[in-house]
């Protein structure tokens, strides 16, 4: 099993950056690609970025240019650093990994709630 924490959410203005941390623990023998989905109130679960283990990323439309993902192979951790925030990237943030234990699999955080907010 793989067991994923977020950390970093939390109240800014807009404008504003944050940086949001999501660690994979666990047994797996190993991972593939880390990313980000986001959940807006009354709105669908929807893709943010991914990067996948040779370093390639991917982003939506809506956050490119302000938002970056990195990851730290080492520490199992994935990173989100957003700037420029807007009030439209209020939701919760959620991280996931494909990640190889008996099989290929996704695993998901418990999410972190991120709000923009004058």
């Amino acid at each position: 099993q793989v067991q994923l924490v977020e950390s970093g959410g939390g109240l800014v203005q807009p404008g504003e950056s944050l940086r949001l941390s999501c660690v994979a623990s666990g047994s797996f023998f190993s991972i593939n690609t880390m990313g980000w989905y986001r959940q807006a109130p009354g709105k669908e679960r929807e893709f943010v970025a991914v990067i996948r283990s040779g370093g390639s990323t991917n982003y939506a439309d809506s956050v490119k240019g302000r938002f970056t993902i990195s990851r730290d192979n080492a520490k199992n951790t994935v990173y989100l650093q957003m700037n420029s925030l807007k009030a439209d990237d209020t939701a919760v943030y959620y991280c996931y990994t494909d990640a190889w234990t008996k099989n290929l699999r996704r695993y998901w955080g418990p999410g972190t709630q991120v709000t923009v907010s004058s």
